[in-house]
């Protein structure tokens, strides 16, 4: 009895100590528990052996003891001051004043360092200080920043034609340069040959269409031609956004503007009216050295981890405070309640850096646990939170089990989804599924069969008249029409849709790291299916070059 005693206080000791601390107490308490010695004789045993002339051992042996009784009483405290976490109780300390302290904060940073968080950059840096700071002086987690190396590419562009300003997002590697007066001509056809430009675009700009061929091709063909810009217009509704894939010098400066802002400037070239524009590019390619920011709670089983993660950078135009510092403030908020409260499982959290620049960050940290399929194993299920406070939102549920989008997540996934479909019923609030369209950072842990979920609110796609219904707000107008722009700041955000989606992350973590019993057991050999099964469908996705609504990621090249 006395020996199992002992092993069940070592148990305590593991849940609810800081591990250095942890690990010598629990080996004392071992042999201590392997041993034919009471308790009682023990300790006037490792004082006797101090006369030995081992010194040093018995020494070690002697603070070993002493260190065991000095934290004893404190662990009995600590674990009769943190009940274990209950959903309901989590969601009672979440509120919209913090999580809007929270999102001000953000806009400080981004304030002080040139209007952005972009990743590698001084607004960065210090969003990912800040999230260190709070996070070490809880005293709950081992936190630590994890660097790494990347190409930056980050551009600003300002249009007017005719006088008239219209909103122009630069392509990502796009080139700088600054034009005034210069005359717009119409490509043929998609631009995607070198027939398609006429001799008239040398010298001008080349208003081209999107469509079949990608747009460092459009952009290549335009320079070759003697265009000294590029603008392409959309072919779907929405904002045009993407990346030319690599930094050449080949390119002319390119934007995108959308579908109506184009085709109006073709009707006005096919009418015969001249049309000057003022466009001015500013580009930055470099590279950068950015963080992750990784901590994990002292306690809980570190074999059986729940981990849950936003991306902490913006894009290089704006502040990003909806996209994705919701989600970042969202999760830290979280983290500090959970701190009133003991867990059975550990909780991981990952604030990813450079998401905006093709999930740089999340891809890294998956790299650097996927040597060991042990490592890959511990974490049982990882929740994306990106883009939760848009201000035309949609309260959107990853498609886990594949009903909506045909497309399957890693097993569990389907449980996640539903567990979040039942959190927003008990609430009386509606829903809808989002497509696991690769987006986001739960890429890299669904390609390595790790159950996923998450929640979204929309992005550059537009509202439906069915999502007015079940949600309000504007019908055809874009869930964040300051996505990926300057007016992404503190007042675009709904703060409605922020606390309920902050409190579905507390139930989600207050309902995982207490049980696994919803969630399927781990199964290796199932886990690989599941990784080579979305590889093969991110291949598929990168060739069709199809996009559809969805958070960040890079954009598309086509």
């Amino acid at each position: 009895m006395e020996q199992k005693k002992i092993l069940a206080l070592g148990f305590l000791i593991k849940s609810h100590v800081p591990a250095f601390l942890g690990s010598l107490l629990i080996g004392n308490i071992s042999s201590l528990a392997h041993s034919q010695v009471p308790v009682s004789s023990h300790y006037k045993a490792t004082s006797n052996l101090v006369q030995d002339p081992a010194g040093r051992v018995a020494t070690v042996h002697k603070m070993k003891t002493a260190a065991l009784a000095l934290a004893l009483p404190a662990l009995v405290s600590a674990v009769k001051c943190k009940p274990y976490v209950e959903s309901e109780k989590l969601q009672e300390l979440i509120n919209i004043e913090d999580l809007l302290a929270g999102s001000q904060k953000l806009q400080d940073i981004a304030d002080a360092h040139e209007g952005n968080r972009a990743f590698g950059g001084g607004g960065h840096n210090a969003t990912v200080d800040w999230l260190v700071e709070e996070l070490e002086k809880l005293d709950y987690y081992d936190v630590y920043k994890q660097p790494f190396t990347e190409a930056f590419a980050g551009a600003k562009a300002t249009l007017s034609v005719a006088g008239d300003a219209i909103d122009a997002r630069p392509l990502t590697y796009t080139p700088g340069g600054t034009l005034t007066g210069a005359t717009l001509v119409n490509v043929a056809n998609l631009g995607c040959e070198a027939s398609d430009y006429p001799a008239e675009v040398s010298g001008a700009v080349a208003l081209v269409s999107r469509g079949t061929c990608n747009f460092a091709v459009k952009a290549t063909l335009a320079k070759s031609a003697g265009a000294v810009g590029a603008i392409i217009y959309n072919n779907d509704v929405g904002a045009l956004s993407g990346t030319l894939g690599a930094a050449s010098d080949g390119y002319a400066p390119t934007v995108g503007i959308t579908r109506e802002e184009g085709q109006a400037l073709v009707a006005s070239l096919a009418a015969g009216q001249a049309l000057t524009l003022d466009l001015n590019v500013i580009s930055i390619i470099e590279n950068r050295v950015n963080y992750n920011v990784i901590a994990e709670t002292r306690g809980g089983d570190h074999d059986n981890v729940l981990m849950i993660g936003g991306h902490s950078d913006s894009v290089f135009a704006g502040p990003g405070i909806n996209d994705d510092g919701s989600g970042t403030v969202g999760v830290l908020t979280v983290a500090k309640a959970l701190t009133q409260f003991t867990t059975k499982n550990a909780v991981r959290l990952g604030f990813w850096g450079a998401e905006e620049y093709g999930k740089l960050g999340s891809y890294f940290y998956v790299k650097s646990l996927n040597s060991s399929e042990e490592e890959i194993s511990k974490i049982r299920a990882y929740l994306n939170f990106d883009m939760i406070a848009s201000p035309n939102p949609k309260l959107a549920i990853y498609d886990g089990d594949g009903s909506a989008f045909n497309f399957t997540g890693p097993a569990g996934s389907d449980v996640i989804e539903k567990d979040f479909e039942e959190f927003f019923e008990s609430k009386g609030l509606g829903h809808v599924p989002t497509e696991f369209n690769g987006r986001s950072d739960y890429a890299g842990f669904i390609e390595n069969g790790i159950p996923s979920g998450g929640l979204f609110t929309g992005a550059e796609g537009l509202k439906t008249e069915a999502e007015a219904a079940l949600f309000g707000g504007e019908v055809g107008v874009a869930y964040d029409v300051n996505y990926h722009l300057i007016g992404d700041d503190i007042t675009n955000l709904d703060n409605d849709a922020y606390l309920v989606n902050t409190k579905a992350i507390a139930h989600s973590v207050a309902k995982y790291s207490m049980s696994w019993e919803t969630l399927p057991a781990v199964e290796l050999k199932k886990r690989r299916w599941a990784a080579d099964t979305a590889q093969h469908l991110k291949r598929a996705a990168e060739l069709t070059g199809h996009s559809h609504d969805g958070p960040c990621g890079g954009g598309s090249h086509f």
